[in-house]
């Protein structure tokens, strides 16, 4: 049968970074302050898990 494997499991796993895309949106959003805030919270919640990994990489490092 071609076509049963783990499309469920992707789906599911799409669905979860959408929510974690809108509610990193609506939180970005929230904080802005000034005009340029409101762009670079957009781009901020488009890359979240590439900034969540940078931070992380950064503490392990100590600097």
């Amino acid at each position: 049968m071609a076509g049963s494997g783990n499309g469920a499991a992707a789906g599911g796993a799409g669905a979860v970074y959408g929510l974690g895309l809108l509610g990193a949106l609506v939180w970005n959003w929230q904080q802005a302050e000034t005009f340029w805030g409101y762009p670079w919270g957009v781009v901020e919640s488009l890359f979240w898990p590439a900034f969540l990994v940078w931070e992380l990489f950064r503490l392990s490092a100590g600097g």
